[in-house]
C-alpha cells in the first residue's frame, strides 16, 4: 500500500528513526567496493606497483599517499548518501536512484581490476568514462529524492573527474 505524499519535502515517507545498522551496511558495501580496488592497487600488489611506476604520468598526478584516505572518505560519503535516499520509503524515484547508485558502485569496483590487475589502461579508461556517466546519473537521480544526498556525492564526482583526466592522460602518454 502506498501512502500519498503531498509534496516532495514531506517527512511522512521517511523512516522516523535512523537505523544505524542499515547505515553501517550501506557504508560497508561501499567500502567493500573500495576493498576490491585496493586488492589490485599498487598499495597492495607489488606487481601493480612495479607496472604503475614504469608508466609515464602527467606532472599533475597526485601523490600515491593521497589516494587511500581520499577514497575512504568518499566511500563513507557514498554509503551515507545512498542510505539517506533509501530512507525515503515512499518516494517514487527512490528505486531508480538506488539502481543508478548500484551501477556506479559496480563500475567503481571494476576499474582497478582492469587498470591495475589486467594492466589495461584503455579498458580502465572505458570503465572510467562509464563510471563518470553513471555517477552523474546517480547525482541527478538522488537530487529529487534527497538533495543533501546528491550534494554528498559532489566530492566523489569531482575526484572521479580528476581520475578520468588522469586515466586519459596516462593512456595518451603510454600509447
Amino acid at each position: 500500500m502506498r501512502i500519498p505524499v503531498e509534496n516532495p519535502t514531506s517527512y511522512r515517507g521517511r523512516n522516523a528513526r535512523p537505523n544505524w545498522v542499515t547505515l553501517g551496511l550501506f557504508v560497508g558495501v561501499a567500502l567493500g567496493a573500495g576493498a576490491i580496488g585496493f586488492l589490485f592497487s599498487p598499495a597492495h600488489s607489488p606487481a601493480a606497483a612495479h607496472w604503475y611506476a614504469g608508466l609515464a604520468k602527467p606532472p599533475w598526478t597526485a601523490p600515491s599517499r593521497w589516494f587511500g584516505p581520499v577514497w575512504i572518505a568518499l566511500y563513507c560519503l557514498m554509503g551515507t548518501a545512498a542510505w539517506l535516499v533509501s530512507r525515503e520509503r515512499y518516494h517514487e524515484r527512490r528505486s531508480a536512484a538506488l539502481l543508478a547508485y548500484l551501477l556506479q558502485l559496480i563500475l567503481n569496483a571494476a576499474w582497478a581490476p582492469f587498470f591495475f590487475g589486467a594492466w589495461n589502461i584503455g579498458a580502465g579508461l572505458f570503465i572510467m568514462v562509464a563510471l563518470w556517466l553513471a555517477l552523474a546519473w546517480t547525482v541527478r537521480a538522488f537530487a529529487p529524492v534527497r538533495a543533501v544526498a546528491a550534494w554528498m556525492l559532489a566530492p566523489y564526482l569531482a575526484w572521479t573527474t580528476y581520475a578520468l583526466a588522469l586515466n586519459f592522460s596516462i593512456w595518451r602518454l603510454n600509447q
